[in-house]
């Protein structure tokens, strides 16, 4: 009986063995986080392009319109679309 538990055992430690070799190395916290954001904008875009679908008034469809437009920049973008450095507004000097 102990044999049939130690085998499983075995099972149970090569398949984990395989799955970490599929995941790769672990994630930092800003990779968590970069992911994280990346992943929010695209539930949002799939929303937004569902509502856009639904959308009736010629105002609502604009303004979908203008966010799918923002949320695809951001996904373009390397840092997830920032609104740009703290010296491109006019109201403050570089930091």
């Amino acid at each position: 009986m102990a044999r049939g538990f130690e085998s499983k055992d075995v099972e149970f430690q090569q398949a984990e063995a395989e799955r970490v070799k599929k995941l790769g190395r672990a994630l930092t916290p800003l990779e968590r986080e970069a992911q994280s954001k990346r992943q929010t904008i695209e539930l949002t875009l799939a929303r937004a392009k569902a509502d856009l679908a639904a959308a009736r008034t010629p105002a609502h469809q604009r303004m979908l319109t203008d966010a799918i437009a923002a949320l695809e920049q951001q996904l373009a973008g390397p840092d997830q679309g920032a609104t740009g450095s703290r010296s491109d507004r006019p109201d403050e000097g570089p930091v």
